[in-house]
């Protein structure tokens, strides 16, 4: 999957009413409103710190763990 492919799924996820998408607070994020990291850039950052792990794998064991039940 290309970087494009990835954050076009991540978006989706997080625009999904039925996701648990929620921001978190980083210190080192200070380009962002009240230094809350979107969904989407901490899962990219993630895949960019860790470029063993299939994209495709850890987006489908997200959306597992993030679904409302």
């Amino acid at each position: 999957m290309t970087v494009e492919e990835v954050t076009s799924k991540l978006q989706s996820l997080q625009d999904d009413p039925n996701m648990q998408t929620l921001s978190k607070y980083s210190p080192t994020a200070p380009e962002w409103p009240d230094n809350q990291l979107p969904f989407v850039e901490i899962h990219l950052a993630y895949l960019r710190t860790h470029k063993l792990v299939n994209p495709m794998h850890y987006i489908s064991n997200l959306e597992l763990m993030i679904k409302k039940r």
